[in-house]
C-alpha cells in the first residue's frame, strides 16, 4: 500500500520522521509491518508503507517496517531522518547499545543499517505504542488484508487455526541426577556439565527462527529450572517468568534416594508406585494429581499465549505430562517415555481442541559433552 502526497510541488524537507511498526498474530504467525514518513518541521504526512509479510516473528516484522520507512525517506532524497519506534529490541540494537544475537534478525539489520547510510544523520528513539498509533494501525490492516487472501490450511488430522507452540526444556544436570537419585522439591544446583548442557540448549534455541527476544520463558520455581531458563533468557533476550504449576513431582520421603533404596525401605508402595498412576509417593504426590495441575498450566498457557510460541523450561514428569496432553495418551506414557537431561520436545496444541507432538527428547545441541 502506498500514499505520497507532495504538498511542496517536488521539493521535499530536509529532515523527516520516521514512524515505523511490525506485528505477528502468533509469534511466529501471520505477519506485516507499517511505516510512515512526516515532514519534521510541521508533521505533515509525506509517505506511508505497509505489507504483509507471510509467517514471521514481532521482530522481523518490525525491522520491516522500519526499512520500510527508510526506503520511503531516500526515495524523498531526505538528508535527515528522525525514526520513532515502539521496538526497544530494534531501538537498541540499531543505536548499537544491544548485541543482534538471532540469526535472523542480522541480514535485516544489516540491510537497515545500509540505508542508514544514504542519510547524513539518523537518530532512534523509542516512543510508547500510544504515540505509534498510525504505524501500529498500517501494520495491522496489512496483516488483515493478507488474512483475506489466506487461509489456514487444515492439517491432515484436520486440525484448525493457529496453535500454541509450547518448545519442552528440561533443566541440566544436577548432583542428584548423576547418582540417579529421586529429585523433586528438593533444590539442587546445576553442575558445571549441566551449566554447558544448559548453554548448549539456549544456544540452539535462540537460533530458532519461531524463537525471539519476545517469546516468553515459563519455568518451574525450583533452582535447576530457573538456572536453564536463564540460560536461555541469556541468549534470546527474552524475560523469565517462573509458574509454580511446573515444579517437578513431591516425592515426599523419597526424596533423594535411588530407585533400589526407596525400593528397599518401602517395597510394597514403591511397588504400586511404579505401576499406579494414582499412588501417591509416602507423604508426597501421585502422578495423576501432577497430570491434573499441568493440565491446568497448558490451559493458561493457551489461553494467555494462544497462537504464539511458548519456552517451557521444567522437569521429566511436568514435560512427560503435557506431551501426554498432545498425544492424548494414557498414564502408561510415564513410565515408558524416557527423557534426556537439557533434552527438547516440542508440543502443539490448536484453538479446535486437536494437538500434534512435533519432536521429542532431541538431544543434539549437546551430543558429546562432557
Amino acid at each position: 500500500m502506498r500514499r505520497d502526497p507532495d504538498p511542496y510541488g517536488g521539493v521535499w524537507p530536509v529532515k523527516v520522521v520516521v514512524e515505523a511498526d511490525g506485528g505477528s498474530r502468533g509469534n511466529p504467525g501471520p505477519a506485516g509491518y507499517g511505516a510512515v514518513v512526516r515532514d519534521a518541521s510541521n508533521g505533515e504526512l509525506l509517505a506511508e508503507r505497509s505489507e504483509g509479510i507471510g509467517v514471521a516473528t514481532n521482530n522481523v516484522a518490525e525491522y520491516g517496517g522500519l526499512i520500510a520507512g527508510l526506503q520511503a525517506a531516500a526515495s524523498l532524497a531526505a538528508d535527515e531522518v528522525e525514526v520513532r519506534m515502539d521496538s526497544k529490541l530494534v531501538v537498541e540494537q540499531m543505536s548499537g547499545r544491544w548485541k543482534i544475537k538471532h540469526p535472523a534478525l542480522q541480514p535485516l539489520a544489516a540491510q537497515a543499517r545500509e540505508l542508514v547510510g544514504k542519510f547524513s544523520r539518523v537518530t532512534f528513539e523509542w516512543i510508547p505504542r500510544e504515540r505509534n498509533k498510525e504505524a501500529d494501525r498500517l501494520a495491522n490492516e496489512a496483516m488483515d488484508a493478507q488474512a483475506a487472501h489466506t487461509s489456514t490450511p487444515a492439517k491432515w488430522t484436520g486440525a484448525q487455526g493457529t496453535p500454541t507452540r509450547i518448545l519442552l526444556l528440561r533443566h541440566g544436570q544436577t548432583p542428584l541426577s548423576v547418582e540417579r537419585r529421586y529429585s523433586g522439591r528438593g533444590e539442587a544446583p546445576l553442575t558445571p556439565l549441566g551449566e554447558k548442557q544448559a548453554l548448549g540448549a539456549a544456544t540452539r534455541l535462540a537460533s530458532m527462527s519461531i524463537v525471539d527476544s519476545s517469546t516468553p520463558i515459563i519455568s518451574s520455581p525450583l533452582g535447576r529450572a530457573k538456572q536453564t531458563a536463564q540460560a536461555v533468557a541469556d541468549a534470546t533476550g527474552g524475560t523469565v517468568t517462573v509458574h509454580n504449576g511446573l515444579t517437578e513431582t513431591d516425592f515426599g520421603t523419597w526424596e533423594g534416594l535411588t530407585f533400589a533404596e526407596a525400593a528397599e525401605r518401602d517395597p510394597e508402595l514403591h511397588g504400586r508406585w511404579i505401576q499406579d498412576s494414582s499412588v501417591q509417593a509416602p507423604s508426597g504426590e501421585s502422578f495423576d494429581e501432577v497430570h491434573r495441575r499441568v493440565r491446568k498450566v497448558r490451559d493458561s498457557l493457551v489461553e494467555q499465549h494462544g497462537g504464539e510460541t511458548v519456552i517451557v523450561v521444567s522437569h521429566v514428569t511436568p514435560i512427560k505430562s503435557l506431551l501426554r496432553l498432545g498425544l492424548d495418551a494414557g498414564p502408561s506414557l510415564l513410565f515408558r517415555l524416557h527423557l534426556d537431561l537439557a533434552s527438547l520436545s516440542i508440543v502443539e496444541f490448536y484453538p479446535d481442541g486437536n494437538a500434534s507432538v512435533r519432536l521429542v527428547n532431541d538431544i543434539s545441541h549437546y551430543q558429546g559433552l562432557s
